[in-house]
């Protein structure tokens, strides 16, 4: 692996959460505790567009099962 980006430094996490760094260009990022998976850089702007088509896809879904 390249650059670290300073991943485990605790100012790049948003409520403990949330990864959240300008400086690291990676659109997924693994998890403070590697065991949990993988989450978004929320400092890069794809992360909202994927997000936004997510919660879209999911309310499409259960509109058309509610008609």
């Amino acid at each position: 692996m390249g650059k670290d980006f300073e991943h485990d430094t605790a100012e790049n996490w948003k409520w403990g959460t949330f990864y959240f760094n300008k400086k690291d260009s990676r659109l997924i990022v693994p998890k403070r505790i590697k065991l949990l998976g993988w989450t978004f850089n929320f400092a890069h702007p794809i992360s909202y567009i994927i997000i936004a088509l997510i919660f879209i896809f999911v309310f499409y879904q259960f509109y058309r099962k509610n008609i």
